[in-house]
């Protein structure tokens, strides 16, 4: 056999074991949540506002 010569005896006798079990795969909808997120903000919009002028000078 030469370079890229194959056996094709041995590619007709593969067999594939494609039985995919469901209960292997992730369940997206599984760990939903209905539900609601409240933010509370103790800074001003000014104290905001001057924190992002720092964070653009220092970058």
């Amino acid at each position: 056999m030469g370079f890229g010569s194959y056996d094709e005896s041995e590619q007709e006798n593969q067999d594939l074991d494609a039985d995919f079990d469901d209960d292997d795969g992730v369940n997206a909808a599984e760990n939903t949540h209905d539900g609601d997120v409240e933010f509370e903000f103790t800074a001003s919009n000014d104290e905001l506002i001057d924190q992002l002028s720092d964070i653009k000078e220092n970058t």
